[in-house]
């Protein structure tokens, strides 16, 4: 069976989600690489880096369902490097960077869509939406 969790206690772990990203003094970060999404988010980052995006702070509006949408939407960034974006890390940066999760990309459907996922060094690469959904019943 499927775990499920009560609305309020996803409101609650996805606003925590938020809290975490906007730890400490700086904005946090959203890194954009190619390849494979590490086996958790613990592992260190694999992969090209392609783009870094500096995110509004607080990164994130407010739960409704579970969910935490992205703020400051559309993010765009010059690409730091040419290859296909394969998933994503989101850190935090008070000092020390911290690594809050890692997700997938795509242009849809995905916790953050890009207008392109075919990234040129030098090139605007832009976030178009992200959202970060925690299981309810």
């Amino acid at each position: 069976m499927a775990v499920r969790l009560s609305a309020s206690l996803a409101n609650s772990l996805a606003n925590a989600v938020d809290d975490a990203v906007n730890a400490g003094t700086g904005a946090g970060t959203i890194k954009i690489y190619t390849g494979s999404q590490p086996a958790t988010a613990d592992t260190a980052a694999s992969g090209t880096l392609l783009a870094t995006f500096t995110l509004s702070d607080p990164a994130f509006g407010a739960a409704a369902s579970g969910t935490i949408t992205l703020n400051g939407v559309p993010l765009t960034v010059a690409a730091a490097a040419t290859g296909t974006a394969g998933w994503f890390r989101m850190e935090s940066n008070g000092g020390a960077t911290v690594t809050v999760l890692d997700g997938s990309v795509g242009t849809s459907g995905q916790q953050i869509n890009l207008n392109t996922t075919s990234i040129t060094s030098g090139v605007n690469v832009t976030i178009t939406s992200g959202t970060i959904t925690m299981p309810t019943s």
